[in-house]
């Protein structure tokens, strides 16, 4: 079987949507315009905050400062202890936007309980905000602004626009409302570009009949956060699938589409290496364009 297609049970190949060529790709393109800062005489920086010490959330930030390194990026780094207060987090922030020298940060998420994240992401200058969740820049992608995107609903168009999935003029039907996906997947996918212009329906849990949106899906994409939730009977025959929505238990991640949709479905993202690739990638996309307009090269 060709390594592009996913047989499940009946024999039936739905065609593989893989997320890392495609971040591949970004990636590409944000080392060339590291390349031309650094000739400019600017060295990109991405800072990072880790607050506690989560195996999983140090995990993260040591592989987003290996891919930082790799890029050409510089990324200082603070990490706090897991009973900093709320004070100590804020002063990190204001150090980092006060600091011409550094033009992304991120907040690795979670943070301890009693640490409020949407506090802090506020605090953060809008500019340097590499997941593009900050609430001005959420204005942004509302009123077709320019500004940092969310990094998965970015990555998710990316994705469809490189495997040239059509998506201009079709239907559109997100299952999850939530502020780092749902939402802004909607809303950047509604926009007039060739990549875009779709039709969308955002539904969730609370709507009794979602299965019955979900069906009439030219393009469906998972954002609920619930294990399993997306089946074969849920997917329009010949439907793009796309599975945005995650859970962990442990280390181990349980993604919203059942694998057995491939019978159904005409494209669909791996369980594992779909969103995930493109979503860091167009963190980087956001940290090289926030150095761009710093020295007024973007």
């Amino acid at each position: 079987m060709s390594s592009s297609s996913v047989s499940v049970g009946s024999g039936v190949s739905a065609r593989l949507l893989p997320g890392a060529p495609v971040a591949d790709q970004v990636l590409a393109e944000v080392a060339a315009s590291v390349g031309r800062l650094r000739a400019a005489g600017v060295t990109p920086a991405l800072a990072t905050v880790l607050v506690g010490d989560d195996d999983a959330s140090a995990g993260y930030i040591r592989i987003k400062q290996k891919q930082a390194a790799a890029l050409g990026f510089a990324s200082p780094h603070v990490h706090l202890a897991a009973s900093a207060s709320q004070a100590d987090l804020r002063a990190v922030v204001a150090d980092f936007n006060a600091d011409a020298g550094v033009h992304g940060v991120l907040v690795q998420h979670p943070i301890p309980g009693h640490l409020d994240y949407d506090r802090a992401l506020a605090e953060l200058d809008p500019d340097k905000d590499v997941d593009g969740m900050h609430p001005v820049n959420m204005g942004r992608l509302a009123l077709g602004l320019p500004g940092p995107l969310p990094c998965t609903p970015a990555g998710i168009e990316a994705l469809l626009a490189f495997h040239r999935v059509p998506v201009s003029g079709r239907e559109v039907v997100v299952l999850g409302r939530g502020a780092t996906l749902g939402r802004p997947l909607a809303l950047l996918l509604a926009q007039k570009r060739p990549t875009a212009n779709a039709a969308v329906t955002v539904v969730h849990t609370g709507v009794a009949d979602w299965p019955r949106y979900a069906r009439r899906a030219e393009i469906l994409v998972a954002a609920a956060g619930v294990p399993g939730i997306v089946r074969p009977e849920h997917v329009r025959p010949g439907a793009v699938v796309v599975g945005g929505g995650v859970r962990y238990e442990g280390r181990r991640l349980l993604p919203d589409v059942d694998e057995s949709c491939a019978r159904v479905a005409g494209a669909i993202t791996p369980r594992v290496g779909g969103v995930g690739p493109t979503t860091v990638a167009m963190l980087f996309r956001n940290a090289v364009r926030a150095a761009q307009r710093r020295a007024g090269l973007g």
